[in-house]
């Protein structure tokens, strides 16, 4: 196993534990590669069954169930059985949306209730491995939260930069009880980021999504996905789009199965961003060959509200390879998709929803069959922002001092 050059016209290799992030020649973006793999796809198949019946660690945890497909390096790892992240029927959704098959990955049910565990486990094992005494990264919540807890979990010092008064109360709080380190500075996400990038502790470990390893963790919900759809392939994969890393993650997820004899073929991706944080969609529409920042992001989609995604160019190949479309959504079109899926039951943060508001819009302009298939991405738990729920809601009248929503 080594770190390469994520542009195919570099292709310039590293050491697999390398701490940069970007490549030396030509500063893409970088990505693990594993070689070869020893079993035939039956029979791992076979294996990663067996696995679920085991208590051990490794076998619990819905990433390192299937960790033929990750570094093999480590005697020790990071996990607290993330993954394991059900496949829920869309019954109200489905018909809402226009779609007869319709299932919702909820990656929300997690032990941070985001799906940025599945790329932490990884990530924190390497900072651990190559002897990282603090961690850090940018973000808008989510990370900084999950973050948090697996530095906890590693005895590792966590340091986040949030764009104050931007990032939702429930998810901050989640990160001080953890024991992390808040800087909170004036600001979008992206310039959070730089300034962390240009942090002058250079002992500090990154784990934002520009690491390798996090995109690692983050690919296991595709290989989790299809073995509870019996590895039929569904016809389309909705994701939401922010910083792009679930997009990079899933599409070299499809890309190693199919290499591998797993896929004989790959279901369309679909990216679906908030029309205020729209920098991919812009460029899809466009058919631009550079991605041009929205340098004032704004969603109530917290989570998303990012005008520099770093991981577009993966995510763009990713796309191209699939076949798929990128497209945008309205808070107000989120906003209705959210409480529709409330309304299965099921909840989710704002960002989530933008997977139901893309699908339904796509599907009414005949670019997803009524038929089709669909998996839709749900990405964070409904409690990861109660002010948003809060404010959605209009109150009717209060009786007798109670309040009736």
């Amino acid at each position: 196993m080594h770190l390469r050059c994520s542009d195919p016209d570099c292709a310039a290799t590293l050491d697999l534990h390398d701490r940069a992030l970007s490549c030396p020649v030509c500063a893409d973006l970088l990505e693990v590669v594993v070689d070869s793999i020893a079993n035939t796809p039956a029979e791992l198949k076979r294996m990663w069954l067996e696995r679920r019946c085991s208590y051990a660690p490794l076998d619990a945890s819905g990433v390192w169930r299937f960790r033929e497909f990750l570094p093999d390096c480590y005697s020790e790892v990071v996990t607290m059985s993330e993954g394991n992240n059900p496949l829920v029927k869309g019954h109200r959704t489905a018909q809402w949306c226009g779609v007869r098959n319709l299932n919702f990955k909820h990656l929300g049910w997690n032990p941070t209730a985001c799906f940025k565990d599945l790329g932490m486990t990884v990530g924190m094992t390497e900072a651990v491995y190559v002897g990282a005494k603090s961690v850090g990264c940018a973000s808008t919540g989510n990370t900084a939260a999950s973050l948090a807890a697996y530095a906890a979990r590693a005895g590792l010092t966590a340091k986040v930069y949030l764009p104050a008064g931007q990032v939702s109360q429930n998810k901050l709080a989640q990160a001080l009880d953890f024991g992390a380190e808040v800087v909170q500075l004036e600001g979008s996400f992206d310039l959070a980021l730089e300034r962390m990038l240009h942090s002058p502790d250079r002992d500090l470990y990154f784990l934002n999504s520009i690491n390798p390893f996090r995109l690692e963790g983050q690919k296991m919900a595709i290989f989790e996905m299809l073995e509870q759809l019996g590895w039929e392939v569904p016809d389309y994969v909705v994701v939401p789009g922010g910083n792009l890393g679930n997009t990079s993650a899933f599409g070299k997820a499809f890309l190693e199965l199919q290499t591998a004899g797993f896929l004989d073929k790959v279901p369309r991706l679909v990216v679906v961003q908030a029309e205020g944080a729209n920098p991919f969609a812009q460029m899809w529409r466009s058919g631009a060959a550079e991605l041009t920042p929205v340098e004032q992001p704004e969603t109530a989609a917290t989570a998303i509200r990012i005008g520099n995604p770093r991981s577009w160019k993966k995510a763009l190949r990713a796309v191209q390879h699939s076949k798929g479309f990128v497209m945008d959504v309205t808070d107000e079109e989120i906003a209705e998709a959210k409480a529709m899926i409330g309304g299965d039951g099921i909840g989710c943060e704002p960002a989530s929803a933008t997977t139901l508001a893309g699908l339904r819009k796509a599907a009414a302009r005949g670019k997803v069959d009524r038929d089709a298939v669909v998996v839709a991405i749900l990405t964070g738990h409904a409690l990861k922002d109660t002010d948003f729920i809060i404010k959605s809601q209009r109150f009717e009248h209060v009786l007798q001092g109670e309040v009736q929503l």
